[in-house]
C-alpha cells in the first residue's frame, strides 16, 4: 500500500523538506520569508504544497521569492 502524500507538516518535517534545520527554518518564518504556519487544531502546521512551490522559486503569492 502507498502511503499517503503529506499535506501539511509541523516545523521539523518542514523544514527537513527545504533541507534545513528547524531553528533555520524557524528564523526564516519569523524574518517573514517563509509564510506563517496555519493553525489546525490548535498545531502550527505548514501547507507542504506552499513550501514546494517556494523551494522551487515560486512566492507565496505566484511571483518569484528572493532569499
Amino acid at each position: 500500500m502507498k502511503a499517503p502524500n503529506i499535506l501539511f507538516a509541523g516545523d521539523k518535517k518542514a523544514a527537513a523538506l527545504l533541507d534545513m534545520k528547524p531553528a533555520e527554518f524557524r528564523g526564516l518564518v519569523a524574518d517573514g520569508v517563509l509564510p506563517k504556519p496555519m493553525d489546525i487544531g490548535g498545531f502550527e502546521r505548514w501547507d507542504v504544497e506552499q513550501l514546494q512551490s517556494i523551494a522551487r522559486g515560486d512566492g507565496t503569492d505566484g511571483g518569484p521569492i528572493e532569499w
